[in-house]
């Protein structure tokens, strides 16, 4: 898969991944406090000084593809066939396809001190996301050129535009009590970029000539990207070297009403990468005409990929990463916990609105969620739970019924299996809590920041220079 409008097809064939894992909001597990930076995660007179996953699974991966195309693709993730023989064209319908990931590869997260309840955290993630739009006809062109009707100027039939987006995150996470209600937190962050791709064609063309045997095909637009033929992704291409440089910061707060309603918002990963190795930007506005086209499909494939592959230059670019605001409400019913969550893409399309459902039987649980997309994607997340104050293990997805669609589709390799959008959705957890006890100071010998009057409370100590000011 090279360039241009085939990275479509390589978004379309891999898109396994998106949502952000709603029923683990307000859980006190390493992801909640990686995720939501002013969540605590250790539990006094219980839990042991240190967390992490010792490189156990801990990941969340999502992904949908919404349009015309859903059985196409559906036979391209079976088979690995592009069948574009029943998709319409000429009909202006556009397809969209979500993906996200977020695996955290190492963690480690300690309780720093009694007072203020103060924790700090070191994460390595691996994130990605991307968002798509493209017209049947993008996907049918590499598939046959003949379905198109001859000897007539169509116009805007390819116009897509979309990104993609992978990049390391090492992050320090900083949380304490400002007083017994209220919390703040933070999340700063070291990224090194993986891969990326930016895609927007913005006007097109194409006529197909039997008398000549040729086909033209106009394209204006640009294309953005870190790899193509001569530097190609491999297994060195997911090794953190830092040559695509960048920062992103998070910040958290947490409130806790007498009535027991707990309130939490959140900023996320706001932030950018400096994509500046082996990275190419394209600018095209070219009329192309391909001759002897008659029964030779790939040569037209590669001619099409040539418009904009002959025409890149080098070039270092900015990219802003997905960062989102979040807020979160839930109260506690005995064994019933329901929450709704509502999350914001600030600088891309797209957000979440989430009604969480959580049944609790001692140290498990199980949760339901029904989710809408604003992309227009509705799912339900299913997940189950076992939490002890040292040890944790959940598993669940955000899309139970397109992913066992997709599932059973995979394992019986049969693509008519299956209707509605493209789904897949998976996440599961380990973490494991060790050290010395985090007792209150009457009961322990051993007390981490007891003595905590030289350094005090951070946001506290923020906060009165403003206040001076």
């Amino acid at each position: 898969m090279k360039k241009l409008l085939l990275v479509l097809i390589l978004f379309i064939s891999f898109s396994n991944s998106f949502a952000q894992q709603y029923a683990l909001f307000g859980t006190k597990t390493m992801f909640d406090a990686f995720e939501n930076p002013s969540q605590k995660s250790f539990t006094l007179d219980s839990s042991r000084r240190f967390s992490s996953n010792f490189f156990l699974p801990y990941f969340g991966v999502n992904g949908a593809n919404k349009g015309d195309a859903e059985s196409v693709v559906r036979r391209l993730i079976v088979d690995g066939v592009n069948d574009t023989r029943t998709l319409p064209l000429g009909t202006g319908n556009i397809n969209h396809i979500y993906e996200n990931s977020n695996v955290y590869v190492l963690t480690l997260r300690i309780f720093q001190s009694y007072k203020y309840q103060k924790e700090m955290g070191f994460a390595w993630q691996i994130r990605s996301d991307a968002q798509v739009d493209y017209p049947n006809e993008s996907i049918a062109v590499f598939d046959s050129y003949t379905r198109f009707p001859q000897q007539t100027e169509l116009n805007d039939i390819f116009n897509a535009k979309g990104y993609q987006q992978s990049y390391h995150q090492f992050s320090f996470t900083y949380r304490e009590n400002y007083n017994k209600r209220l919390a703040f937190g933070l999340k700063a962050s070291l990224l090194s970029g993986i891969i990326y791709n930016d895609l927007n064609i913005s006007d097109s063309y194409m006529y197909v000539s039997p008398e000549t045997n040729s086909l033209n095909i106009g394209l204006a637009g640009t294309y953005s990207s870190n790899f193509n033929d001569e530097n190609k992704i491999n297994r060195n291409t997911v090794i953190p070297t830092f040559k695509n440089p960048g920062l992103s910061i998070g910040f958290s707060t947490n409130y806790t009403t007498k009535k027991g309603l707990f309130l939490m918002a959140n900023v996320k990963d706001l932030g950018f990468i400096w994509w500046r190795n082996n990275t190419h930007s394209t600018t095209v506005n070219t009329l192309k005409n391909i001759d002897n086209i008659a029964f030779n499909q790939a040569n037209t494939n590669r001619e099409i990929r040539d418009i904009f592959e002959l025409s890149e230059q080098p070039d270092k670019f900015l990219a802003l990463t997905n960062a989102k605001a979040d807020i979160y409400i839930s109260k506690n019913y005995g064994f019933y916990k329901p929450a709704l969550a509502i999350s914001k893409n600030l600088f891309y399309r797209g957000g979440d609105l989430a009604f969480v459902n959580t049944f609790r039987y001692n140290d498990l649980s199980g949760s339901i969620t029904p989710l809408y997309n604003l992309n227009n994607v509705f799912m339900v997340g299913l997940q189950g739970k076992y939490q002890t104050p040292n040890f944790e293990i959940f598993m669940g997805t955000d899309n139970l019924i397109s992913s066992a669609s997709t599932a059973s589709a995979v394992l019986k390799n049969d693509y008519t299996i299956g209707s509605g959008p493209n789904g897949a959705s998976f996440y599961m957890g380990v973490g494991i809590k060790f050290g010395n006890v985090v007792n209150h100071p009457q009961f322990s010998d051993v007390m981490p920041g007891i003595n905590d009057n030289e350094g005090g409370s951070f946001f506290k100590n923020l906060f009165s220079v403003f206040k001076k000011k």
